[in-house]
């Protein structure tokens, strides 16, 4: 079973509030997980690897400015946002799910673990109303990109504040090359193996597109 000693490994200057509360995500999915099933039982076991680092890559491509305004569209039992959450306490996160029992968890886990950066909403991203409002929106394994740029294209904001120009950050897996095809967006992908070597990772990969006039 994995340990939170694991995310420490790639992130060692965390406070020891952080280091809490991470340490917390294990315990609290364990239980949440025996009344819904948010994570595979033989995933559950890899919870720090697969689900929590798998999230904070996103860390190592941008790091989030204080006051930045950041849209979790589909976030199942809350990633990438609650580990982003965690890691970047200045920043706020608006974690958004159309299935009620996932937002649910969600709900209970930021404040069990005492989030005041992070709200959970039960909504599609289609029906936010935030006309500009965020300057990344992130997911995970959520839908092809072309859906959901055109989706969350509107709440982006035109004021960047990042070297990362404001846009969709997405984690994703296999051979994108007919997806990004499709999407004819500018985009950039990192491989998350080059990023962090653990063999679960072996086909992951952050796929970045910018928001602009393109698509």
């Amino acid at each position: 079973m994995e340990k939170a000693s694991l995310i420490y490994k790639y992130f060692p200057n965390l406070t020891e509030k952080q280091k809490a509360q991470f340490e917390a995500l294990d315990d609290l999915y364990r239980e949440w997980n025996t009344k819904i099933n948010l994570i595979s039982r033989k995933d559950i076991d890899h919870l720090y690897g697969k689900h929590v680092l798998h999230s904070l890559a996103i860390a190592k491509i941008v790091q989030f400015q204080p006051g930045t305004l950041i849209l979790d569209v589909g976030t199942g039992g809350g990633f990438p946002g609650i580990p982003l959450a965690i890691l970047f306490p200045e920043v706020e996160f608006h974690l958004v799910d159309s299935i009620g029992k996932k937002i649910t968890v969600v709900e209970a886990v930021i404040e069990d673990l005492k989030l005041v950066n992070a709200r959970a909403e039960k909504i599609r991203a289609e029906q936010i109303d935030g006309i500009g409002a965020y300057e990344f929106v992130v997911s995970r394994a959520v839908t092809r990109l072309k859906p959901l740029y055109s989706w969350v294209k509107p709440l982006i904001s035109t004021v960047s504040h990042h070297d990362l120009p404001n846009g969709v950050i997405s984690l994703k897996g296999g051979d994108l090359t007919d997806e990004l095809h499709e999407a004819n967006l500018s985009t950039r992908v990192w491989d998350i193996p080059d990023i962090f070597p653990e063999e679960y990772f072996d086909t992951k990969k952050i796929v970045y597109a910018r928001r602009g006039k393109k698509g």
